[in-house]
């Protein structure tokens, strides 16, 4: 399949298919050029393995983003821990017929893949901070409302939002 700004994808699963929409819509974001792109998505599984139901886990090409980030989860009262974004990781996503893979089916830390992946979408290097969702769901809330729909991201994103406008 070949993706909005022409890179071609092979699909490996079609359970992943989130990751796909997100593709294309981060790079017509991107082509705007703004000073920085947010995203929220129920993108991975792994995250909430990783993670349990009591914490949100991003990722950022700017490892300063992630770091602001999880200083704006402390300051809001969402929980958020920051994982790697290491170059090799991406590895694991090369495929012998085109570009890139769209995920693995080993396994491993997809949550990472997910976001190698997302990466090659962004264009004009553009600072980026991925917040996965998938295990911020904890009964009694983690977000700004105590309930099982928390709103858990709503406090920790405009915390983020904040923090980048003050710089």
């Amino acid at each position: 399949m070949n993706s909005f700004n022409g890179t071609s994808i092979e699909i490996i699963h079609t359970d992943a298919e989130g990751r796909m929409v997100l593709a294309d819509t981060l790079t017509l974001a991107s082509r705007l050029k703004p000073d920085m792109m947010m995203d929220f998505a129920t993108l991975t599984g792994s995250m909430a393995t990783a993670l349990g139901d009591r914490y949100s886990g991003v990722i950022s090409n700017r490892p300063e983003l992630s770091c602001l980030a999880v200083g704006a989860g402390s300051e809001s009262g969402e929980r958020i821990a920051a994982f790697p974004f290491d170059e090799d990781y991406e590895e694991d996503l090369e495929s012998g017929i085109a570009d890139i893979k769209q995920c693995t089916l080993e396994g491993g830390p997809d949550h990472i893949h997910a976001a190698r992946f997302l990466n090659r979408f962004i264009e004009n290097n553009i600072p980026w901070l991925h917040t996965d969702l998938s295990s911020s769901n904890r009964k009694g809330g983690l977000g700004a409302a105590l309930s099982e729909v928390n709103g858990f991201g709503v406090g920790f994103g405009i915390q983020v939002l904040k923090k980048v406008l003050q710089k």
